[in-house]
C-alpha cells in the first residue's frame, strides 16, 4: 500500500522532467529559428538593395545606342556597348561549346566507369580542386600557357580560360545527376542485351538530361560575369572585332574599366552593362530552376 504514493511521486517527477525538457527544446528551437530568419533577412537586405541600385542606375542608362554603338572615348557624346556585348556572347558561347562536351563525357566516366578505379578518384580530386579554384588563378595559368608564348592577348585565350571554369561545373552536375538514376533502369536495359554505351546514351543520360542541362546553364551563368580571367587573356578592345586572335571587348571587363573611370558617360555605360549582365544571369538561373523543378 505504501508503494502507491511513491509511484505517483515518481510519475510526477518524470512528467515535470519531460515538461522542462520540452520547454528547453522549444526555447532552443525559437532561438535557432530567430537566428536563421535574422541571417536570411540580413542577406536579403543587401541583395534587394543591390538589385534596386542596379535597376535604378542601370535602367536609366539604357538606350538604343547602347546596342548599336561601340565603346566611346572619354567624354564622347555618342557611344554604347555593342562591341562588348558581342564579344561576351562570342567568348561565353565558344567556352560553353568547348567545355560542355568535355564536362559531360568526364561526368559520364566518373559515374558509369570510374567509381572504383584510381583514375576516377584522381579525376574527381582534380575536378574538386578546379571547382573551388579562384578564377584569377585560371586566368594566370592561361596567360602563362597561351598569352605569354604567343606574345599577344587574344579572345582565344579568353575562351580557353572560361572553358576551364565551365568544365568542372558540368562534370560535377553530370556525375551527380547520373548517380541519381536508379540501377533498376540500367539492369532492365542490360537484361534486354543492350550494350553499356547504348544504355548510357539512351537510358541514363536521357533520364538525367534536365539535370545536365541545368548544370550547363549554371556554368554559363557563372562565366557570364567573370572578369579576372579575361583581364589576363582577352584584355579589351575599344573597337568591334570578331577575330579570335586579337584582344576582344567583353561586358565584365568594360564594366570594370568604365566604373573605375572619372568620366560620367563611362560610368553611365558601366551601370547599363551591370543591368544587362544581371538580367542575363538572372534569366539563366530562372531557366535552370524551372528545368530542375520539372525534373522533380
Amino acid at each position: 500500500m505504501s508503494a502507491t504514493p511513491h509511484s505517483g511521486a515518481g510519475f510526477g517527477a518524470l512528467d515535470a522532467s519531460r515538461m522542462a525538457m520540452h520547454r528547453r527544446r522549444k526555447v532552443m528551437n525559437m532561438v535557432a529559428l530567430t537566428l536563421a530568419l535574422g541571417a536570411m533577412a540580413f542577406g536579403l537586405f543587401w541583395l534587394i538593395w543591390i538589385l534596386i541600385e542596379t535597376v535604378r542606375l542601370g535602367f536609366g542608362g539604357l538606350a538604343l545606342q547602347v546596342f548599336t554603338e561601340s565603346t566611346p572615348p572619354p567624354q564622347a557624346e555618342v557611344g554604347g556597348l555593342a562591341n562588348a556585348i558581342v564579344g561576351s556572347l562570342i567568348m561565353v558561347g565558344l567556352a560553353t561549346l568547348i567545355g560542355t562536351p568535355v564536362g559531360v563525357l568526364a561526368g559520364i566516366y566518373l559515374s558509369e566507369y570510374g567509381q572504383r578505379s584510381w583514375l576516377g578518384h584522381v579525376t574527381q580530386f582534380i575536378n574538386d580542386i578546379l571547382l573551388s579554384a579562384p578564377s584569377i588563378v585560371i586566368g594566370l595559368f592561361i596567360y602563362a600557357a597561351v598569352v605569354a608564348p604567343m606574345k599577344s592577348f587574344s579572345a582565344f585565350a579568353g575562351v580557353l580560360a572560361l572553358a576551364l571554369i565551365v568544365i568542372p561545373v558540368v562534370v560535377r552536375s553530370t556525375a551527380t545527376m547520373l548517380s541519381l538514376i536508379p540501377n533498376s533502369l540500367r539492369e532492365a536495359a542490360y537484361a534486354l542485351g543492350t550494350p553499356k554505351w547504348k544504355v548510357i546514351a539512351s537510358v541514363t543520360l536521357k533520364a538525367s538530361m534536365a539535370g545536365v542541362v541545368t548544370g550547363v546553364l549554371l556554368a554559363l551563368a557563372r562565366i557570364a560575369g567573370e572578369t579576372a580571367p579575361l583581364l589576363f587573356t582577352a584584355l579589351s578592345n575599344q573597337f568591334f572585332t570578331a577575330n579570335l586572335g586579337e584582344p576582344m571587348a567583353s561586358l565584365p571587363v568594360t564594366i570594370f574599366k568604365f566604373a573605375m573611370s572619372p568620366y560620367e558617360n563611362w560610368q553611365k555605360l558601366a551601370w547599363a552593362g551591370v543591368f544587362l549582365i544581371t538580367l542575363g544571369v538572372l534569366a539563366l538561373n530562372i531557366l535552370a530552376r524551372v528545368l530542375f523543378r520539372n525534373k522533380n
